[in-house]
């Protein structure tokens, strides 16, 4: 345990460096951005160069890019992502109540792909190249080319429009209705998780292939042992090892789409938010919105390599 912790304690602070990064080309692109903050605060007023004047002095706009960049990150290290020029309510109580429904739904994105991957991958390795490995290629391999807004669509069509299996939009909350709250986001998660669950379909059935093509295995099934106790004792969780590193770079894809989702499902989650950011011109919002997912983008790699450390007993005894 001790190994695996001065290897987290690298990795976290690797981060560091990452993260800082993250922030600055997210404050640059903001400060080249046609939306600036005074004119967003204006918006729909008519002010006179002496009250933008003002507002910029105030707010520090006027200041070299150096220093508004430190103020920027030390702002955020106190938590404050600023405020919205629009609704004058603080960035991050609008990201807290939208949060909540975007971590739902890739949450269950990611365990729609992960069952759907495991089941249909470890399937077609056992039947290599009979028919029912030729069918989960050829399906996974249409899904991996299938753009996730396509297949909401289509889903809105076929199973929520004609036959009313699901709402075409909208979301329910747990807390009112557990049932209601899983059939509003069924759709919106198969649509985000698809495209992921077949590329880690075709990752892990190369990975099944591989192991169970090793002498090990040949050995365990011919000392006696069940060929279902060896699949699942031994080979599973050792071609599991690389699809688990690829999980964390497809749930950054999950953040991501879920903007997309977010917007065609009509669910208020941080996609949304996003939306209404730009097109409101409200740069805080965007700003906040973006460095938020980048964030967890990256504490979400952060624990897949941990777990990744803990399924690999070969990098805990080189280190």
């Amino acid at each position: 345990m001790a190994t695996i912790a001065r290897m987290l304690v690298r990795r976290v602070l690797m981060l560091v460096p990452l993260l800082l990064g993250v922030v600055l080309f997210v404050f640059l692109i903001m400060r080249f951005s046609d939306n600036k903050p005074e004119y967003a605060y204006f918006q729909g007023a008519n002010p006179t160069q002496a009250q933008i004047h003002q507002f910029q002095v105030d707010n520090g706009l006027l200041d070299p890019l150096p220093v508004r960049y430190l103020r920027f990150v030390g702002d955020l290290l106190h938590g404050d992502m600023g405020t919205s020029a629009l609704t004058k309510a603080p960035v991050r109580t609008s990201i807290g109540t939208a949060m909540p429904l975007t971590l739902q739904l890739t949450a269950l994105g990611v365990v729609v792909a992960i069952v759907l991957s495991v089941v249909f991958g470890v399937t077609a390795a056992l039947f290599r190249d009979r028919w029912p490995d030729q069918l989960v290629r050829l399906v996974s391999l249409v899904g991996v080319a299938a753009p996730a807004f396509w297949l909401a669509l289509l889903m809105i069509q076929y199973l929520a429009v004609d036959r009313g299996w699901f709402p075409t939009s909208g979301y329910v909350n747990p807390a009112d209705s557990p049932g209601g709250w899983l059939r509003s986001l069924t759709l919106p998660a198969l649509a985000l998780s698809l495209p992921v669950a077949s590329y880690l379909t075709r990752i892990i059935r190369t990975s099944m292939v591989e192991e169970l093509d090793k002498d090990y295995v040949r050995t365990a099934i011919g000392s006696g042992l069940p060929p279902i106790v060896v699949v699942g004792r031994n080979v599973l969780r050792n071609a599991l090892i690389t699809p688990l590193t690829v999980l964390g770079l497809r749930v950054g894809y999950l953040l991501g789409g879920a903007v997309v989702i977010e917007t065609i499902f009509a669910l208020p989650g941080m996609g949304q938010l996003m939306i209404n950011g730009v097109r409101n011109g409200d740069p805080a919002v965007v700003q906040g919105v973006v460095l938020t997912i980048a964030t967890g983008f990256v504490v979400v790699n952060l624990v897949i390599d941990a777990l990744y450390l803990l399924a690999n007993p070969r990098l805990r005894s080189a280190a």
